[in-house]
């Protein structure tokens, strides 16, 4: 542990963790005093723990509000997914978890595989600025994509505008399927998004340290330890780099 890397990384002697609160995955909760509470806030205390400093929360109702905070010393690091938008303002570890992401249709739909959406008249409802929303806008080559704010707003606008397909993770969609019954989930995944630690730019030993200390979290086992003290199901513990 060098001086630089502290320095770098939590130079208040704070270290400031931004937390992307509509994972419902990384988040399961809050603390009487507001703190939230999920794998991904024990990951950031352990980054704190690991440089010997406090950890501090700093929460955003979605993962665009937080990248739009890059750079500005409102967090030192942000656990967000890992998309190409996002990583031309920080940098990223390899992903520390991963959740697949797949489309939601209703029963009777012609789309019967994943391969079948990206035609052209279909129209995908999706949550803005997503990390599986973000790819899609990369790879969607014939259908219309539909970013929509938050979860429930794409949701509803599928529904309520009868959208051929709701893009979204799928354990989130199970969810959705207990109440609807009238949907199916289609099988496979269009993407597993890369949950990860990003640091500002540009820190480039703080995020050498950062990617190192998301490894040996998932060598060690802390990070499969953190899935189940929370009994999280739909993640995974992504693949060494």
């Amino acid at each position: 542990m060098s001086d630089k890397v502290r320095a770098e990384l939590a130079p208040t002697g704070v270290l400031h963790a931004g937390i992307n609160l509509s994972n419902f995955l990384l988040v399961t909760g809050r603390t009487a005093d507001g703190d939230p509470v999920g794998v991904a806030p024990d990951v950031a205390k352990a980054i704190a723990d690991s440089l010997g400093v406090p950890v501090k929360y700093v929460t955003f109702k979605s993962p665009g509000e937080l990248a739009d905070q890059a750079g500005k010393g409102v967090w030192d690091i942000g656990l967000i997914g890992a998309e190409p938008q996002r990583a031309a303002v920080m940098t990223f570890s390899a992903a520390y978890v991963e959740i697949e992401a797949t489309y939601m249709v209703p029963t009777g739909s012609p789309l019967k595989s994943i391969a079948d959406v990206d035609k052209k008249g279909v129209r995908i409802a999706v949550s803005a600025r997503s990390a599986y929303g973000l790819w899609l806008e990369n790879n969607i080559k014939n259908a219309t994509l539909v970013p929509v704010s938050g979860l429930e707003g794409a949701f509803n606008k599928f529904m309520e505008e009868r959208f051929d397909a709701l893009a979204g993770l799928r354990p989130g969609l199970l969810k959705d399927l207990e109440k609807h019954p009238e949907l199916k989930i289609l099988d496979g995944k269009f993407t597993a998004v890369q949950q990860a630690v990003g640091c500002n730019k540009p820190a480039a030993e703080g995020a050498r340290y950062i990617a190192q200390f998301v490894e040996n979290a998932k060598k060690s086992g802390l990070v499969a330890g953190l899935i189940e003290k929370h009994k999280v199901k739909g993640l995974s513990v992504a693949p060494l780099a």
